[in-house]
């Protein structure tokens, strides 16, 4: 078995204000760093749509509804003032959400060791009702009730190194014994969530905090100090990525000062934890990640250490 990337072209068509970090050129970059003879040995498919009834698991059926009515036949959409919708927006998170539902299933059928979604719109700003940070639909989350659903699992983990809290993901599993949330991000920094004290209704959301220039030394120690003990206790039977590469030194969004090695070792930690629990089962979403370059060359050490590399 080897990594399965899952990506579609329907995400360049969810456009974003002139100037907007945000951008189909994220995934433009991707492509092109993935397409280096080192990354041959990756499976590669199209994401499906997503189902309604899998989105219905995370997000109200009227609160998609309106999403969809929100959309402009021309022009954009403004949601708030980070989040915009343009005519392809929908069929874009369709498919964002749609490829992490199809990336659990391929590693609950064995047909991939692990897989890395290259889609956008990013979800894990995504409350249950509220889309916001440039989220529409939680993917993460979605993957999640999948992986219980579909597959049975009953412990999944999702492990959220964006540099921004996952505030949606955080508020979806607050008072779930079964989904463990745990997160790195800087603090104070939008959106405002993810306090050390914020820990859910049982325990089992864990928010690591760093300060603004923190490197890959505070990175390390707190995965290592605050998650990792934590994820060996819960046993996860899938883990879920949320894989945001804005704490990289490059990035314009933030001050953190990350680099790819940084994010390779996390990976690679993560993977040591679905070996050990879950038979090797990791998924992982593209989040955030806003300087081409530093998105770029973060996104090949990670997939790099995804295919064991």
């Amino acid at each position: 078995m080897s990594t399965l990337l899952i990506t579609h072209a329907a995400c360049l068509d969810h456009l974003t204000p002139s100037g907007h970090p945000e951008r189909p050129d994220r995934l433009r970059a991707i492509a092109r760093a993935l397409a280096h003879e080192r990354f041959a040995p990756l499976m590669r498919v199209e994401a499906p749509r997503a189902e309604i009834a899998a989105i219905a698991r995370c997000h109200p059926l009227d609160y998609v509804e309106a999403l969809r009515a929100a959309v402009p036949q021309a022009g954009l959409a403004r949601l708030d003032a980070d989040t915009a919708l343009s005519p392809g927006s929908f069929e874009a998170a369709l498919r964002a959400a749609g490829g992490a539902v199809h990336a659990v299933d391929a590693v609950f059928a064995k047909t991939a060791a692990n897989a890395f979604c290259a889609m956008r719109p990013p979800g894990h700003h995504t409350e249950t009702a509220r889309p916001m940070g440039f989220c529409l639909l939680n993917n993460a989350a979605i993957a999640a009730r999948h992986a219980q659903i579909a597959h049975g699992a009953g412990r999944v983990a999702v492990v959220d190194f964006d540099v921004h809290h996952g505030n949606g993901t955080q508020e979806i599993f607050w008072a779930d014994r079964t989904v463990m949330y745990c997160s790195t991000h800087e603090m104070p920094l939008y959106p405002g969530t993810g306090a050390k004290s914020e820990r859910g209704e049982f325990n089992t959301i864990v928010n690591a905090p760093l300060r603004a220039g923190d490197g890959g030394d505070a990175f390390k120690a707190a995965f290592e100090a605050a998650i990792l003990p934590r994820l060996r206790e819960f046993a996860p039977e899938l883990l879920i990525v949320s894989a945001g590469f804005d704490a990289h030194a490059r990035d314009p969004l933030a001050n953190l000062n990350l680099v790819e090695a940084d994010f390779a070792w996390a990976t690679r930690k993560l993977m040591d934890i679905a070996d050990a629990s879950a038979q090797g089962r990791l998924v992982s979403l593209l989040e955030g990640g806003y300087d081409l370059e530093g998105l770029a060359q973060s996104v090949a050490a990670h997939v790099g250490a995804l295919m064991r590399g």
